[in-house]
């Protein structure tokens, strides 16, 4: 079986056609969307995936192994009862008990960058989407590292680091989930290069995003943060990125080695948005 793989957008993304997950891919097709996935710069995209949670864990499953919930964590309450592995992203609520973590990931991101070891994918599948509004925006950060100059390319060769979940907490919608209990984020951090090699396709990509990054090893505050903030505003420019306009039962799966994201929270006048999220372990980066 040979799948349709369109583009999404000119520059990075895909969709693809003619797989319905509630029913069992083979091994062929699999590998097909996987490849596609890969080709796509990490960002691909399937519709119309009505889908159960288990089915939803089964397929994240053939990417890798998943991260699973926490216990005793500030987030484990976002944690599907009985699915371990999905982690609930929503603003709705249900007898006044949120049925997700609202405001997700609404900064530039890449998952758990903060870890040792960083998320390889992120699989989200839409339940309930707004009638208007709830985009994610993702950003090539192989595109960002190629139309670097080839001087910062050399400058930022050797240079490490440090991604911090304490500094979410400092400046992101991370902070009122860590109220009273900042030591906990303040002590998951990790160091990884400014410029990361994908283990698959070899390629570089930009490793830093302003939700995580906390500052460069080894050089003065001002000057890390002049760089940083250059690479932050560089990586997001208009022709590196994608938005996508959810339409519920879409599955979108990223790469987190090559790819950051951003969740527009613009909608929740108009209306409930409740996603599943699975995640897929990595390694460490270099």
């Amino acid at each position: 079986m040979d799948l349709t793989v369109r583009p999404v957008t000119p520059g990075f993304g895909a969709e693809v056609l003619g797989v319905d997950l509630s029913q069992q891919i083979g091994d062929n097709v699999f590998q097909q969307v996987r490849q596609a996935w890969l080709d796509a710069d990490g960002i691909l995209l399937l519709r119309d995936q009505d889908i159960t949670a288990e089915q939803h864990i089964d397929f994240s499953r053939r990417f890798g192994e998943l991260s699973v919930a926490a216990g005793g964590t500030a987030l484990s309450a976002y944690y599907l009862p009985g699915h371990p592995e999905i982690y609930r992203v929503s603003n709705k609520k249900v007898d006044g008990k949120p049925q997700g973590r609202e405001d997700a990931g609404t900064y530039w991101h890449s998952d758990g960058s903060w870890q040792p070891a960083p998320p390889m994918a992120s699989l989200l599948h839409a339940l309930e989407i707004p009638p208007v509004g709830g985009d994610t925006i993702f950003a090539n950060m192989y595109r960002a590292y190629e139309t670097l100059s080839a001087p910062m390319k050399r400058m930022l060769e050797e240079l490490q680091v440090v991604h911090s979940l304490g500094a979410a907490v400092l400046k992101t919608s991370y902070g009122k989930e860590y109220v009273g209990n900042i030591e906990e984020a303040m002590a998951k951090n990790a160091t990884h290069p400014v410029i990361r090699t994908h283990p698959e396709s070899k390629r570089k990509a930009l490793f830093v995003n302003k939700g995580f990054t906390s500052h460069i090893v080894g050089i003065p505050q001002a000057e890390s943060e002049a760089i940083l903030n250059f690479l932050f505003e560089h990586s997001t420019m208009p022709e590196n990125l994608y938005r996508h306009r959810w339409q519920r039962h879409d599955l979108v799966i990223w790469d987190n080695r090559c790819a950051m994201h951003y969740a527009v929270a613009d909608y929740k006048a108009h209306g409930d948005r409740y996603m599943h999220r699975t995640t897929v372990k990595g390694d460490k980066s270099y």
